[in-house]
């Protein structure tokens, strides 16, 4: 699959997708005779944990680590989990705090609702 494909069908930039080759997130993606990218099943697989694990905002250097470890093998499985549950931690920890803002903004809206329904309601009063 060439690198445009690749952008299109995961939603990622051919910058985003180089970076990810140059730090170590992907290993060095094969090449056509003429030296154009040519991302594998594996190649793919791997973009799509980066992505997934991405979006759960799992860090970069977490990501370097484990993905490191995961290709020297299953002697490193106790350490990738590790990773993983301290990465899950973190992500539930910024889940509650978005949680409490959200609800603090539903608090907020819902006091604006009621304030704008006050001011409709005098100034219907006032008008009548």
């Amino acid at each position: 699959m060439r690198i445009a494909e690749v952008v299109e069908e995961y939603g990622l930039s051919a910058d985003t997708l180089r970076y990810y080759e140059r730090i170590g997130l992907l290993r060095p993606v094969r090449r056509n005779a003429s030296g154009v990218r040519d991302y594998g099943e594996e190649d793919c697989a791997r973009i799509s944990f980066v992505k997934c694990m991405r979006g759960a905002n799992v860090s970069i250097e977490a990501l370097i680590e484990h993905m490191q470890l995961f290709d020297e093998g299953d002697s490193t499985l106790e350490a990738r989990q590790q990773i993983l549950i301290e990465q899950r931690d973190a992500a539930r920890e910024r889940l509650g705090l978005i949680q409490e803002g959200l609800d603090r903004l539903d608090y907020k809206i819902a006091h604006y609702d009621e304030l704008i329904a006050k001011n409709d309601a005098s100034c219907r009063t006032q008008e009548a």
